[in-house]
């Protein structure tokens, strides 16, 4: 007993504590990691947002397509949200049909198709200048809208109005007149809209329109973007 009594004492005198250099030591220590590891996480962060804002473009190109194809079955001829028939562009305008609708800066007619696309890829083609969301591109819309109360578009942005896609003269060929494209891109999604992961950041879209026919007929040609910077994060559909 007595022997593991001296033990026990001997053992608690052998106990030290960190000395206060020690503790400094290991504080400068973690400090330093801390500090080295801090950009490497901003990085991944960063590139967490770029992969997020890539996969959401993806869902939206992916919907679009399986839209494409269920009005292809239904209607004859495939076309994109917005667009009134494959062979008439996405326009902008007002969301209530208020007022006429009015053709966005790249929204052209479909006898100038080939200007309207080399708009588009000026944007977001390689070596686009849609590097950021103040960019003035204002031929691009919104694809569940500017004003949507769970991503609204950033302030002083320079996307196109809500589109009222309808045209101004009778179509009466058109499946659908007056479409609004918004509300067909918030329906493929059940009612819930995609946002960006940017502050900065929304989605949008335009339209190339097909033309043609019998055999000879050339599907309509979808882009997206997210304007946080729409040269890096685009995407495109061209059934």
């Amino acid at each position: 007993m007595k022997q593991t009594l001296k033990t026990l004492i001997r053992n608690v005198k052998s106990i030290n504590g960190n000395s206060l250099a020690e503790f400094a030591t290991t504080t400068a220590l973690m400090a330093t990691l801390a500090a080295t590891a801090a950009p490497k996480l901003s990085e991944m962060s960063e590139g967490a947002k770029a992969q997020k804002s890539i996969d959401e473009l993806d869902k939206l190109v992916k919907q679009a397509g399986q839209f494409y194809q269920d009005t292809a079955d239904n209607e004859g001829r495939g076309r994109f949200p917005g667009q009134d028939k494959y062979n008439l562009p996405v326009t902008g305008g007002t969301s209530d049909g208020a007022t006429p609708p009015t053709y966005a800066a790249h929204a052209v007619t479909s006898g100038t198709e080939n200007a309207h696309e080399t708009a588009i890829l000026a944007d977001i083609g390689p070596g686009g200048t849609y590097t950021t969301w103040k960019s003035s591109n204002s031929g691009w819309i919104s694809v569940f809208g500017i004003n949507n109360p769970d991503f609204p578009a950033p302030a002083q942005h320079t996307i196109a109005p809500d589109d009222l896609d309808g045209v101004s003269t009778a179509c009466n060929t058109c499946p659908q007149v007056d479409t609004i494209g918004k509300e067909e891109w918030l329906k493929l999604f059940g009612g819930e809209p995609l946002g960006s992961q940017y502050q900065d950041g929304h989605f949008v879209y335009q339209v190339v329109a097909g033309y043609g026919t019998g055999n000879s007929v050339y599907p309509p040609v979808l882009y997206v973007a997210d304007i946080e910077n729409g040269a890096n994060f685009n995407n495109v559909l061209e059934p």
